[in-house]
């Protein structure tokens, strides 16, 4: 059986994985799914009814981007983007979710935005506050070390937080550059990796 990532090409969460099966060099294909009218075999598989979801050879399926992750760390051991020491696995898992965090909120204020929802500025102004408090995190964390767990390579963590701030240049806003210089440098740099390239998405609707 074809390992298969069913995907969409503007998911933050989508691209995580894509990013980490290319590194890992692990053959896979691609199935798109349409995120306004999702397919009932779709479904079938993703009971969260979210992408991405991973099948592997096997026939085991697993959802949600960072159960998807660790299965495909362990499964799948080099190069490693998970540190082996705990205390060093834990912050990467860390960062991790605070980068899905980050993601997570971008998605509803762009998804709010779209759709001119008429719920109290309240929402959206939490949302933004939210995101703004966020990101300094980040870039103090990076004003001291070049990737988020220091040392001399990337790590998940920083996989997952580069997908969180490509996805707000895509709907939001670039200027988050101008504001924070250590996570710019960190960002570009990051894209120069052929994985990341290759996976930066489309700006469509």
């Amino acid at each position: 059986m074809t390992r298969i990532l069913y995907y969409h090409p503007q998911s933050n969460f989508s691209r995580k994985i894509r990013i980490l099966l290319t590194e890992k060099k692990v053959d896979f294909q691609l199935q798109e799914v349409n995120l306004r009218d999702k397919p009932p075999s779709f479904l079938e598989i993703s009971p969260i009814a979210k992408v991405p979801v991973f099948m592997d050879e096997d026939g085991t399926i697993i959802w949600d981007s960072s159960l998807i992750a660790e299965y495909i760390e362990e499964k799948y051991p080099q190069p490693a983007f998970y540190p082996s020491n705990f205390k060093e696995r834990f912050s990467c898992r860390k960062w991790e979710e605070l980068a899905d965090t980050l993601g997570d909120n971008i998605i509803s204020l762009w998804l709010m935005n779209l759709t001119n929802n008429v719920n109290p500025s309240f929402f959206r102004t939490r949302l933004e506050n939210s995101i703004n408090r966020l990101i300094p995190f980040f870039e103090n964390q990076l004003s001291q070390t070049e990737y988020l767990l220091g040392g001399d390579t990337w790590s998940m963590a920083d996989i997952s937080a580069l997908c969180s701030f490509g996805y707000y240049d895509l709907r939001l806003n670039e200027d988050w550059k101008l504001t924070y210089p250590h996570l710019k440098i960190w960002f570009e740099k990051l894209h120069k990796i052929e994985s990341v390239k290759s996976t930066i998405p489309p700006k469509m609707f």
